[in-house]
């Protein structure tokens, strides 16, 4: 099976961000259960900055590729625009966004500089310990993730169906995971 998710295309994808309000109170960030700084990608997309868009998705959400693929997209239904017009297509801009990063090569492995020298264990590999992997690594502690299933990804990988996410997309942030010092 094939993933049933389409990207927009660039002129879409600048007119969909074009539409976002930089509201004063973004009702889109609180939705969103990553605090996604969601005005401010938007405005990266429709200015044309692509690797700002990118870096600024990435700040907040360790797998933005997934999130854009399977997020139930809480920010969009708290979009000002929803209440009297379509919201602005936040998630599908977020996947596209991250697509094209990899497309450009500007999504690369960046381990962290400093180590600390502590050690952390990070017991199952769900988007949870996942996540927790990839903030403790970037704090600069070495970090090893620990699965009982035969590969990394949890839920991720064996509770959604490929036609809703490759698992190639799963495994493509996996191998950044580990040339940035996740095992």
């Amino acid at each position: 099976y094939g993933e049933v998710e389409q990207t927009l295309d660039d002129k879409d994808r600048i007119d969909q961000a074009a539409r976002c309000m930089d509201c004063g109170v973004p009702f889109c960030h609180w939705g969103c259960p990553v605090g996604s700084k969601i005005p401010e990608w938007q405005d990266a997309i429709y200015r044309g900055r692509k690797e700002e868009a990118y870096y600024i998705l990435h700040s907040t959400n360790s797998f933005p590729e997934i999130t854009g693929r399977i997020c139930p997209a809480p920010c969009e239904k708290s979009c000002v625009l929803a209440i009297h017009d379509e919201a602005v297509t936040i998630r599908e801009n977020e996947c596209a966004t991250v697509e094209q990063a990899f497309e450009a090569g500007i999504v690369k492995a960046n381990p962290p500089k400093i180590r600390t020298g502590k050690k952390v264990a990070i017991i199952g590999s769900g988007p949870a310990g996942l996540s927790a992997a990839d903030l403790l690594n970037r704090a600069g502690h070495w970090v090893t993730v620990f699965e009982k299933n035969d590969a990394i990804g949890g839920l991720l990988r064996y509770g959604i169906p490929d036609f809703k996410l490759s698992k190639s997309v799963i495994d493509r942030r996996l191998e950044l995971f580990v040339d940035e010092g996740i095992i």
